[in-house]
């Protein structure tokens, strides 16, 4: 791909009202309002004056922490509110366990330890609580890590829808990776870790008594060990990494060339949407790169090394959609081109509402 497409820098598609003075789903969709939310509440109240390290740093899913003797560890937290509680491939213990550690695996870090807090709503059936705390056993066990800590709150009824699960991970980050979007470079090519937009269908598709036909799982799966994989191959190489969650691969591109503060051009033919995923988002009218993932990353890495990494990530197991489906430009800096199967080019924006809430 070049650099020789038009210029987008001019153009801005409209947007809903940007200011509110009530918290709005859209706040929590992942998309412009989220970040907003985050840039213009959060980051300015936590912030400390001086500070180098954490909020100073370009945003990211962890935090790393230096310890006094060098070492260097990553830190997230995370709270998952999905409804309903299960659905096709896995259900919120399993999501919370396994989102967290894909979000210190997006450091190139090693997951290591979890807490778990619970916000249970009066009269939930012990039954299911057993069930989901076991399912979160079993994801902590497949992903190598141990919930050390924890807490429980119990709500009134009817002011909890259920459950509510936070988790808290810690992971170490070994001395060679240095992943962040501070790396990104322009040439680097952007890896699509497979197909996109089954989590957000699979919770459709038992919702409000929707259902599919041919409906796919959920793709929730640990992402540590095809990270670990490619960064024993070559750590110099993976600049980047970003899973694709609230927003799906639009909202985290556009996350990436903000904070980068470079471009994307994106290949849509390169981008495998299964037809279950197609045929429901077309008859939802639903965008499936907008569309969430609890499986899904890109990866940007250097272009010496692209298709040896992608090698490496084939080794790891499923490769459905496995793709280089694009590359980082200099310019116009913070848009996602998306070449369309048409051979025509559009701007691929920041998600402006709640296109699908309560997915994770």
């Amino acid at each position: 791909m070049s650099d020789s497409s038009a210029d987008f820098s001019r153009f801005h598609c409209p947007t809903p009202l940007a200011t509110h003075e009530t918290i709005q789903l859209a706040h929590g969709g992942g998309g412009r309002l989220m970040r907003q939310l985050i840039n213009e509440v959060f980051l300015p109240a936590f912030r400390r004056e001086g500070d180098t390290e954490g909020l100073r740093q370009p945003p990211h899913d962890s935090a790393e922490i230096r310890l006094g003797d060098g070492t260097r560890m990553a830190f997230t937290t995370d709270a998952f509110v999905v409804s309903p509680l299960f659905f096709p491939g896995g259900d919120i213990g399993k999501l919370a366990v396994f989102g967290t550690v894909n979000d210190l695996a997006m450091s190139g870090a090693k997951p290591l330890w979890l807490s778990a807090s619970f916000i249970i709503e009066e009269g939930l059936p012990m039954e299911i609580l057993s069930q989901i705390v076991r399912s979160m056993r079993e994801a902590a066990d497949e992903a190598s890590v141990r919930i050390i800590a924890g807490d429980t709150k119990v709500v009134d009824r009817n002011k909890g829808d259920g459950l509510y699960i936070s988790t808290t991970g810690l992971g170490w980050i070994p001395e060679d990776v240095h992943i962040s979007p501070a790396h990104i470079r322009p040439g680097d090519k952007v890896i699509l870790s497979g197909d996109i937009g089954r989590h957000g269908i699979a919770i459709m598709s038992v919702r409000d008594g929707l259902q599919f036909d041919n409906a796919l799982p959920s793709d929730c799966a640990p992402l540590h060990r095809i990270v670990r994989a490619m960064v024993k191959h070559n750590a110099r190489a993976v600049h980047c990494l970003r899973d694709l969650t609230r927003g799906g691969l639009a909202t985290a591109l556009n996350e990436l060339a903000q904070d980068a503060h470079v471009g994307f051009v994106i290949d849509e033919s390169r981008i495998t949407v299964m037809p279950p995923v197609a045929s429901a988002c077309e008859m939802l009218g639903l965008d499936p790169l907008y569309v969430a993932n609890e499986g899904r990353f890109v990866a940007i890495v250097s272009p010496e090394a692209a298709d040896d990494l992608l090698e490496v990530m084939r080794g790891q197991g499923e490769a459905v959609g496995l793709q280089i489906i694009g590359e980082v430009r200099a310019q116009p800096a913070g848009v996602v081109e998306l070449r369309t199967a048409y051979g025509s080019s559009r701007i691929l924006d920041w998600l402006s509402g709640e296109q699908m809430p309560r997915i994770c």
